[in-house]
């Protein structure tokens, strides 16, 4: 049997297949034609293409699907699915007014807060477009679920997170009655529970098996998280890309909102972790690409250089240090580019250090095991300087793609 992952990301849709060996199996992506004009009609449209392609003895086979997208993405819906309202993106800021109504009645720790949370995102579509029948508020995953399913209104536990969701308690807060939006609230599910069994009118269409189960999806950056196999308590990952995110699985829920960090549930499990503004955008400000590759082989990780730098692409930091107006520290600067290189490296890797002790003060255990993904992990160097300021294994995940996570979901990974 297989077991399928998509992953609804911001320039396209990618399908995953895997045995029952959780090896990956078969892989394809959908690039959208304009990423910056999404809509329920083009997520469709893209996983219609990437079934239609999958070869029919995997399709025959195929035993589950579980659906990742883009946090706090958005959109209403009628009684039969169909938009009521545009999408707003995860990264679309236009919602500054309805946060700051959110500001005065939620929690400090609730993820409903900002711009970025799909409560504001709900609110703003509520207020522009007042005149049409809405029935459902669905995050991306959400309706591309609900479809497969031709059932409506149902979500999971970590896309609902920014919705105002409380993941303790397991249910809808008190003080979102407030905001007159109980009745456009989805049904809460856990993350990897089976939803129910496709519509045989889908199945129909896709030329996919009836009795193809769909389960319970969470979104892109947790999937990714799922992906590189960290599933115990201490498990922990670091993500080298532009910035520096970690992630670390913890026996209890942490909340430190104003460092950014929140707890997603995983089953009897929580993912905490935040984001540092560190990262390769500081490294690419000072060098371009084919630099760092040379100035790469020059660092050497047996010697290092300790100028305690913090390196930053602009003003301010927010994890580990809650600072709006923190700025880089860059100096000393070396006379050698190779040396300057390297201290920035040290710096990103004391600022990941400094990131996991945070989460251990706060309440989290120490990680045992750090997972490392981005662009990052590919330099073996950078390894070794963070592997000597960390003193934690570091290892590089064989899979890494937030569809290889929803392929572990719907195998049953957390159930």
């Amino acid at each position: 049997m297989y077991y399928a992952g998509l992953d609804f990301g911001t320039s396209g849709c990618r399908l995953i297949l895997i045995n029952e060996a959780n090896e990956l199996h078969y892989e394809d992506r959908v690039v959208y034609a304009d990423a910056s004009a999404q809509s329920p009609a083009l997520w469709w449209q893209a996983l219609v293409q990437l079934f239609s392609a999958l070869p029919v003895a995997m399709r025959d086979k195929l035993a589950a699907i579980s659906v990742n997208g883009t946090s706090g993405s958005i959109l209403l819906c009628d009684e039969q699915g169909q938009p009521s309202s545009p999408v707003l993106m995860y990264n679309d800021t236009r919602s500054s007014a309805e946060a700051a109504t959110i500001a005065t009645l939620a929690p400090e720790n609730s993820a409903a807060h900002g711009v970025g949370g799909s409560l504001s995102k709900l609110l703003f579509l509520l207020q522009h477009y007042p005149h049409q029948t809405h029935c459902y508020a669905l995050h991306q995953a959400d309706w591309i679920s609900n479809r497969l399913l031709n059932q409506w209104g149902l979500s999971d536990e970590n896309n609902c997170l920014k919705l105002g969701y409380d993941p303790v308690a397991r249910q809808w807060p008190q003080w979102l009655a407030l905001l007159n939006v109980d009745h456009l609230l989805p049904k809460v599910n856990k993350t990897g529970q089976c939803l129910g069994r496709i519509s045989a009118q889908i199945a129909q269409q896709l030329h996919l098996p009836q009795q193809l189960n769909i389960v319970a999806g969470t979104t892109d950056s947790i999937a990714a998280f799922i992906a590189t196999g960290a599933k115990n308590i201490g498990d922990a990952v670091s993500s080298l890309g532009s910035t520096l995110a970690i992630k670390l699985l913890s026996p209890k829920p942490i909340y430190a909102p104003k460092m950014g960090i929140y707890s997603h549930r995983l089953g009897d499990k929580w993912l905490v972790g935040g984001a540092s503004n560190t990262g390769g955008a500081v490294l690419l400000k000072y060098f371009d690409k084919a630099q760092l590759v040379t100035l790469t082989q020059q660092v050497n990780p047996k010697q290092l250089l300790n100028l305690h730098y913090y390196p930053l692409d602009g003003k301010g930091e927010r994890f580990p240090i809650a600072d709006s107006n923190k700025l880089a520290i860059l100096t000393p600067r070396p006379d050698s580019d190779a040396e300057f290189f390297q201290a920035m490296l040290e710096g990103i890797a004391d600022i990941e250090t400094q990131a996991y002790h945070c989460l251990t003060q706060l309440g989290a255990i120490q990680p045992n095991m750090i997972y490392t993904v981005g662009g990052g992990n590919a330099n073996e160097r950078w390894t070794n300087i963070r592997q000597a300021k960390l003193a934690i294994d570091i290892k590089n995940p064989v899979y890494s793609e937030a569809a290889y996570g929803s392929a572990l979901l719907a195998k049953g990974l957390l159930f």
